[in-house]
This record gives structure tokens, C-alpha cells and sequence, in this order.
């Protein structure tokens, strides 16, 4: 069965590969009127390339294989953000604020959930250089627009800051063990499990980590959070910096999650999730990653967001629209100048070769006809 694909993987068929093309053209439209430009950073690179600053996940998620030039191991990209991290602080070396998309597939292991692709069409965008929380706000709204303009507009983005759990976490002293432990059970919002792992510490610090899986909703859990965390400068500076995210963005359907750890390893600051009722899982992703580029040589504020086209495109659906136009074979100039009018307004024309009947591939449900001495369009 030669024609059977590894299992996560699959062919963009016509009908989803015109959808997600359109999606792209009009996502990478709208970051260019922002102000990011477009870079194509390669498939491949170095392994430890690739992976600088990386969390353990994306090394888990890389394919790797052995360069038959240099004799050294190179990796097959799983996200293109450090790629893009690397072009801004090496390649570009601008000094001040800069802004940077892309678009490409990207590859991975094993696929991110049970209805993922391991061939995720990866597009986003990256804001380099700017540290204060007005370039949250711009990336947040971006992204809130780019899925706006795929036909997939968020029904809920929650915001998070990684920097309130690592204060509580310096604060009890946690271990790179305890650590870990501390983050599978806050992302899993197992309580019980928490419970017991916070039994040892100190009533104080054992609180303050029990009420973190409590403190998600609406802009009140910002109140409640100061109300009932330690008075710790960075807990109060990330929850300030929340409070300025939510007063910037009053018109964004903005949620709240302070045990929202994703990417906890890679990410530093304000993180955020976007999510459609298309979709169990977020449809983007996106957060502050400050640091970025110090193993190219130059550390960089940095923050933004990816999605995947395909999870985009499947879960917004959608018609094939007016469908295309049939033009018969004939060398009559009259005709020739009406499929050339009706293709530069957007139409698909399709002139059938001699002895071609109706294709069976594209929805034709109109054609042209002679009418008068004019040519018409009538419905198939």
C-alpha cells in the first residue's frame, strides 16, 4: 500500500489546500500593513542551532539526522520562533525595535494532541527589541486579527504570566525536581495531587500554590490573586503588568489563567492562548521570551505568537463560493477578451480543449455562452 501516508500526516486536498493558501495570503497581508517583514529562515539547521533556548518539549519534538558535509547532527525544525530569534540578533543586528513574520511547515515526533498534524503550516509573528507591556498588547491584538481574518475570530483569550509561579517557586526554595512536579500538576489542574505535594512546605508558601489553579476568569482574578498571593515584588509586578494588558485591550474577549504554564521553560513574561469553539485545543499561542538571541551573541527583549493554518482552516470549513466559469474551445477573439476580463476580476475561467468535456475537478456551476453576438455567463 504504497499510497498510505505515516500516521498525523496528510495531504492537503484541493478544496482545504485553496482554503489554507487564501488564509495565508491574507494573514502575511495583514502583518506586512503592521510593519513585520517576512523572512524564510531553512527546513534544516545545526541541532544546537536549532535549539538554543529551547525548552525539553522541542527537543523531544525534533527530528534529527546526520549532515553527509559536515559530519555534524542537524535538526529538522519543530517551530520556527528560535530560527527567527537567531535572524534578528545575528543576520539583522538592528538596534532598535523589530518586527519579523513567517510561514512555513514545520515537523514533529510525535503530534501535539490526537487530532493534531505533525506537519503543522506554521505562521506568526515576533516583535524583538521593545521590553514594555505595550508590545503584549500589539502582538495580542495581532493575533486577535490574523485569526479574525482567517475566519476564525477568538471566542476567549486567556492570559497568563509565567513570572508569579517562578516568585512562589525562589520563594519555597523548590528544586529543579520539585519544580517540574509543581508544573505537571498546576498545568493538569490536579488539585489533589498539588495538595499533597504542597503538604511539606510551609503554610504560607503551601497556600499560595493551592490558590493558583483558583485564580482564572475574568478581570477580577487580578484583584483576588493580590489579595490572596504573598506581597512579592515580582508576584506585584506581574500582576500590574496583567492589569495594564486588560485596561489596553477592552474591546478583546480577554480571560484570565495564573496556573497557565505553558512553556514555562521558554518563555518569561506575559503568555496568552487564543481559543474558537471550532477547537478543544488554543488555535494560537504566543507570550514574552525576553532573552532571545543571547547564545547568538545579543540577548533581545522579544514576544509573540504562532498558529497552525491547518488547525485554522479545519475548523473554519466554509463553501467552495460562486465556483468557476467553463469557456468553450473556440478562437473567437470576442471570447478570448471576456474569460481575460472575467480572470483579472477573480474568477476562475477554465477554457475546455477540444473534445473536453465538464471537468470533474474544480466546482464549475457557470459558463460562457454565446448570446447575441456577446458572450454571457449562464448557471451549468
Amino acid at each position: 500500500m504504497n499510497w498510505l501516508l505515516p500516521e498525523y500526516l496528510a495531504d492537503a486536498l484541493p478544496f482545504e489546500a485553496a482554503r489554507i493558501e487564501q488564509q495565508r495570503r491574507s494573514v502575511l497581508d495583514l502583518f506586512r500593513v503592521h510593519g513585520y517583514e517576512l523572512v524564510m529562515p531553512p527546513l534544516i539547521e545545526y541541532l544546537d542551532s536549532l535549539l538554543t533556548g529551547s525548552g525539553h518539549d522541542l527537543k523531544l519534538r525534533t527530528f534529527k539526522l546526520v549532515d553527509q558535509v559536515s559530519g555534524r547532527t542537524l535538526g529538522v525544525r519543530a517551530d520556527m520562533t528560535p530560527q527567527v530569534a537567531r535572524i534578528d540578533a545575528h543576520l539583522l543586528n538592528r538596534q532598535g525595535t523589530t518586527r519579523l513574520c513567517y510561514c512555513d511547515s514545520v515537523l514533529h515526533t510525535m503530534p501535539a494532541s490526537i487530532s493534531a498534524s505533525r506537519e503543522p503550516i506554521q505562521i506568526g509573528a515576533e516583535l524583538y527589541g521593545h521590553t514594555g507591556h505595550d508590545a503584549d498588547v500589539e502582538v495580542i491584538r495581532l493575533m486577535a486579527r490574523a485569526l479574525d481574518v482567517a475566519g476564525a475570530a477568538p471566542s476567549r483569550i486567556d492570559v497568563g504570566h509565567v513570572g508569579i509561579f517562578r516568585a512562589l517557586a525562589e520563594a519555597a526554595g523548590l528544586d529543579v525536581e520539585q519544580l517540574d512536579a509543581a508544573l505537571s500538576l498546576l498545568q493538569a489542574k490536579d488539585v489533589p495531587g498539588l495538595q499533597d505535594f504542597c503538604a511539606a512546605l510551609p503554610e504560607s508558601q503551601r497556600a499560595a500554590f493551592l490558590q493558583l489553579p483558583t485564580l482564572y476568569g475574568g478581570v477580577e482574578v487580578l484583584d483576588r490573586a493580590a489579595a490572596v498571593l504573598p506581597p512579592l515584588p515580582a508576584v506585584t509586578a506581574a500582576l500590574a503588568t496583567l492589569r495594564s494588558v486588560a485596561t489596553s485591550l477592552p474591546d478583546q474577549p480577554l480571560s484570565f489563567d495564573l496556573a497557565d504554564l505553558r512553556g514555562y521553560h521558554y518563555h518569561n513574561g506575559v503568555v496568552f492562548a487564543a481559543y474558537h469553539p471550532g477547537s478543544a485545543s488554543a488555535v494560537a499561542l504566543g507570550g514574552r521570551y525576553d532573552g532571545a538571541g543571547a547564545a547568538f551573541g545579543r540577548a533581545r527583549a522579544a514576544t509573540g505568537f504562532s498558529m497552525d493554518l491547518r488547525l485554522v482552516a479545519q475548523i473554519v470549513g466554509g463553501d467552495e463560493g460562486d465556483g468557476a466559469i467553463v469557456a468553450p474551445a473556440d478562437g473567437d477573439a470576442a471570447l478570448s477578451a471576456e474569460v481575460a476580463r472575467l480572470r483579472a476580476a477573480g474568477e476562475v475561467v477554465i477554457e475546455l480543449l477540444p473534445g473536453e468535456s465538464i471537468p470533474e475537478g474544480p466546482r464549475c456551476t457557470r459558463r460562457l455562452v454565446a448570446n447575441g453576438g456577446r458572450w454571457t455567463i449562464e448557471q451549468v
